[in-house]
């Protein structure tokens, strides 16, 4: 058999938008994904191909690197496209090099796609510069312990001190206390020199000590910092201070959770992990497409009928459409309806399929589509509605109220997911805010997690009184119901403290 592709990938240090392109579409692509404990979990997720885990926490080594060699020629063996996913760069400390060579001797083709090393990305979201004009000039990067072979009495690879350099030993935590001390004794390091440890940098879990080289470890474990960590040695260090901006973001270091579908948590998730949050993406509901439309596909027979069509969700704009695509027709057919729409993303995913809708109200809730149709008139005509099963009856008892005859389409169902992540399901349980966009995610959320600790923040008053029946207060509903809207006002009342 052919052998197929082995692609050593750089996952970066840990935030998700320090991931190439290049990268992203290579895990896409792929049959298999062996990744490690530095890669940000958050790039397999979703993905339907092999999984394989192979982290090493420090001395604990989920396989050891032959196996892992074995593994990956094994698998292209098999004509499959391998990604070896490593955090960082997989030819800085990555050990990219190494498998590179076996999978030469092996025969198997391979290519290389690096990625952001933590020796200078961790350091620059702690706000340290390597280089300065006026500090450093230069740079060099240790390994900060030895090989699992060493011989007797080899050491770490201790530099020579130089005051226009900065020094960055990467996987030196275990070592801390032995390397200052052998700078200091050894290297002629200044005992103030400042120092710095960034443990989980670039990642919303990141923390920093920063001290006189002679008392960074005990500073290190009086804060309680492990593994993975850098150290950053050097004048540079002092620059902290003035250029931190990472860790004074307003959502740094809360743990957040969204719980929308998977397909339409990303934006929200990304959203608020540009404000520092850590966040956590615990899908409650999943959109489960009705196998019986014969009712939507009626109405699409003898949509010149209908004088108003009004959609309440994507999801419902998403279903619709693709019925309709499905019977041989597209937007021309609707040219006899006029178009309502709940909400901005609602009405951006018509205009996708070039429908600028006739009404968007402005407050996006049912009541608000009921004023509006006051205002135009509605008596005698016929109107769609489109929408889930769960959908509150309100608008379509208040379009009825005004002389309508509704047709009310049962699209699709907001159900529970299938399955439940156990380490999402710790980490929900630990959070500090969870986040609602619809009454359904309120319902689900739950029925699965019985208690919480964190704070609950509502997109709306709708979602807010879901929230208040199941017993629970909202701390934040957001006054504009959006997903702006409600980013914006977690982060206010973030602010407030």
């Amino acid at each position: 058999m052919k052998p197929g592709m082995v692609y050593l990938v750089g996952a970066g240090p840990g935030d998700p938008g320090l991931i190439s392109e290049h990268a992203r579409r290579a895990l896409k692509n792929a049959d298999c994904v062996v990744y490690d404990f530095l890669a940000n979990a958050g790039f397999v997720d979703g993905l339907s191909c092999e999984l394989i885990y192979v982290g090493k926490e420090g001395s604990a080594h989920t396989m050891k690197q032959e196996d892992i060699n074995r593994l990956i020629v094994e698998k292209a063996r098999a004509g499959k496209t391998v990604v070896r996913l490593k955090g960082g760069d997989p030819f800085v400390f990555g050990r990219g090099g190494e498998e590179a060579e076996e999978l030469i001797a092996a025969g198997v083709p391979f290519r290389i796609i690096p990625g952001i090393s933590s020796f200078y990305s961790a350091p620059a979201y702690a706000g340290i510069p390597l280089t300065h004009r006026d500090f450093a000039d230069a740079f060099e990067v240790v390994t900060g312990h030895r090989r699992a072979d060493a011989a007797a009495g080899e050491d770490i690879n201790f530099p020579d001190f130089d005051d226009k350099k900065t020094f960055v030993f990467l996987m030196g935590m275990k070592n801390l206390g032995y390397i200052a001390e052998t700078l200091i004794a050894e290297k002629r390091f200044p005992a103030d020199l400042p120092a710095a440890v960034i443990m989980w940098g670039a990642t919303a879990r990141q923390r920093v000590a920063a001290a006189a080289l002679a008392d960074i470890a005990s500073e290190a474990a009086r804060q309680g910092l492990a593994a993975p960590a850098i150290i950053v040695i050097g004048r540079v260090v002092a620059l902290r201070e003035k250029l931190r901006w990472f860790d004074s973001l307003p959502l740094f270091g809360k743990r957040i959770v969204v719980t929308r579908t998977r397909e339409q948590a990303s934006v929200l998730s990304e959203k608020l992990a540009a404000l520092g949050a850590d966040v956590v993406e615990f899908p409650t509901i999943r959109i489960a497409r009705r196998g019986d439309l014969s009712d939507l596909r009626a109405a699409l027979a003898d949509i010149g009928s209908y004088r108003w069509i009004v959609f309440t969700s994507q999801n419902a704009v998403s279903i619709f459409f693709d019925e309709l695509a499905a019977a041989g027709m597209d937007a021309r057919a609707l040219a006899g309806a006029r178009i309502a729409a709940i909400g901005p993303a609602t009405a951006n995913e018509l205009r996708v399929r070039s429908i600028n809708p006739d009404l968007v109200p402005a407050e996006y809730v049912a009541e608000a589509v009921i004023d509006a149709m006051k205002t135009v008139g509605v008596a005698g005509s016929r109107v769609l509605l489109p929408c889930a099963t769960e959908a509150r009856a309100a608008l379509a008892d208040g379009l009825r109220s005004l002389g309508a005859t509704v047709e009310r389409i049962h699209l699709y169902d907001t159900v529970v997911p299938d399955t439940i992540d156990p380490d999402a399901l710790a980490d929900v349980r630990d959070a500090d805010m969870v986040t609602f966009a619809s009454s359904s995610t309120v319902r689900n959320f739950f029925a699965i997690v019985k208690e919480s600790r964190a704070q609950f923040a509502c997109i709306g008053p709708i979602t807010a009184d879901a929230l208040k029946e199941l017993g629970h207060d909202p701390a934040v509903v957001a006054p504009v119901y959006t997903i702006d809207g409600l980013v914006d006002a977690i982060s206010g009342h973030y602010e407030k403290y």
